[in-house]
């Protein structure tokens, strides 16, 4: 085999699935057919959930740097509305250009081991019961285990395997761009409101210096990069001015079609990112509900070429994310409804507005966009397994500084319970000091009781139990049985080692 994954496609999703693989010394290769990452300058924002995962794997710092925090709210349907308090010590919003976030994945996964090769073009491909066989333009053939389609909504991969992307195909079309206005701030202001009261798919947001990011509705569907001159006539038609718009940095259309594909995998490829789906960007989901793949996806596809998933591990990657992507187009479609025009949708997002001044309503409507309401299905019934895991404060620091090399974490408060055999893929955080609701302080307050780490079980009166969390932060089992620790540690981590094999990597170990 020349590579054990090829991953098309070195967007965000691609980038990241890269560098997951890469911690688990996976020989990934990564082709994406631009030569150079999009030179367009579009800012987006990477939602809590999505940040909460790059503070597991440590590169929030990087991202941090090039990012501005806003508060993380009156995201949905642009319905304004103060951010509630969350779950989380990342509860905000980090506006970053898009391709700063490329970059610096990308650069992240060469660091831990990935290729990345662009002006690669991928042209066909061919499975057999040993592997895939790549076809790249110009007569190469690389050979790995996987494959993974990161290439988009016009993804090669998906056609070529074909699998159905069913849905809506686009209705509308939209324009966005940032570019410098003439016009004066107040005139800007005054349009804004005025269009707004009917038309929530118009704004000029301003940046700064006069330059702003711009959003029209557009005439035609499908019609390409739009020019200044459609903005300034657009713009005319809905607010009977131009502005004075010029100097554009960049121009997009985009439209409203809502698509999923109907399968994630088939043998030995998977879909991952907008591959997989799209949507309209309404809340800025997209990027976010990629990477979150990404980090499923990962650590699933390790254990496989590493040789200890258990049987069908691979296959929750599509039971688990693609319930996720339905539940997002499902609530941007409920957003496009409240963003038109017409009467019974105003009628509708006034009361749902009225709601929204219950904090119960809005913050539930927020963890959805930014993917704190995720709860995957084990079979358990504890209000905590399935969901993420917050980043808790540890005697040695926070738990997630201990997530950084990919692997499953298992906090233990009893001292008494060890991984054992499975030392060689799950972390042991051992921290007895307090229990966690002593001290969990960083959490915000008024977080809904869901998501609240009160790790005792019922009737116990241990000061707390332990809490085994996959490598993707979501919790897997919560109790202090050692025998009962070990089924769920085979079931999602598959076979042991020997205890003689493991035991040096068997001791507890301090956060990275």
């Amino acid at each position: 085999m020349d590579f054990d994954v090829v991953v098309v496609g070195c967007g965000p999703a691609g980038a990241m699935l890269a560098a997951e693989l890469g911690l688990h010394g996976v020989r990934v290769l990564v082709v994406d057919k631009e030569v150079e990452p999009a030179s367009i300058v579009r800012v987006v924002g990477l939602h809590v959930r999505s940040l909460e995962v790059m503070a597991m794997r440590g590169v929030l710092d990087r991202l941090l740097e090039h990012g501005r925090k806003r508060p993380a709210g009156g995201f949905f349907a642009a319905i304004d509305k103060p951010a509630p308090v969350l779950d989380s010590a990342y509860g905000y919003l980090l506006g970053i250009p898009q391709p700063v976030v490329v970059r610096l994945l990308e650069e992240w996964a060469v660091e831990v081991g990935a290729t990345v090769r662009r002006g690669v073009e991928v042209v066909g491909f061919g499975e057999d019961d040993g592997g895939v066989t790549v076809e790249i333009a110009g007569g190469e053939r690389v050979r790995a285990r996987y494959l993974v389609g990161c290439d988009g909504a016009r993804s090669v991969v998906r056609k070529r395997l074909g699998v159905a992307f069913e849905g809506e195909a686009a209705r509308t079309a939209t324009l966005m761009g940032e570019m410098e206005v003439g016009a004066p701030a107040e005139e800007v202001s005054q349009a804004v409101r005025e269009v707004g009261r009917t038309d929530k798919s118009f704004s000029l947001r301003p940046f700064g210096g006069g330059v702003y990011q711009v959003v029209v509705p557009g005439a035609e569907v499908g019609a390409g990069v739009p020019t200044l001159d459609e903005f300034k006539l657009r713009l005319r038609d809905v607010a009977g001015t131009d502005f004075g718009v010029h100097s554009p940095r960049w121009l997009s259309r985009f439209g409203d079609a809502t698509l999923l594909a109907e399968r994630y995998r088939v043998g030995r490829v998977l879909l991952a990112g907008d591959a997989a789906h799209i949507h309209p960007p309404i809340g800025g989901q997209g990027l976010n509900l990629g990477v979150q793949d990404a980090v499923n996806l990962g650590w699933k596809l390790a254990g496989e070429v590493r040789g200890w998933a258990p049987e069908s591990l691979l296959d929750t990657y599509e039971a688990e994310r693609r319930p996720v992507a339905a539940d997002v187009l499902d609530n941007t479609r409920a957003q496009r409804e409240l963003l038109s025009s017409e009467p019974g949708a105003q009628a509708v997002r006034r009361l749902l507005a009225e709601l929204m001044d219950i904090d119960e309503v809005n913050r539930r409507l927020i963890e959805k966009i930014v993917a704190l309401d995720i709860r995957y299905d084990f079979g358990d019934g504890s209000e905590l397994v399935g969901r993420r895991m917050p980043d808790v404060e540890v005697a040695q620091g926070n738990l997630y500084d201990g997530m950084r090399r990919g692997r499953g974490v298992l906090l233990d408060r009893t001292g008494r319970l060890d991984v054992g055999g499975w030392a060689d893929r799950v972390d042991l955080v051992a921290d007895t000091t307090t229990s966690a609701p002593e001290r969990a302080g960083h959490r915000s307050a008024g977080a809904s009781a869901p998501d609240r780490v009160d790790l005792r079980p019922a009737g116990s009166s241990a000061a707390g139990s332990a809490v085994l969390v996959r490598p993707d932060g979501y919790v897997a089992w919560i109790g202090d049985d050692q025998k009962e620790l070990e089924v769920h540690l085979a079931r999602w981590f598959g076979d042991y080692l020997s205890r003689s094999a493991s035991a040096r990597a068997s001791a507890p170990v301090s956060p990275a």
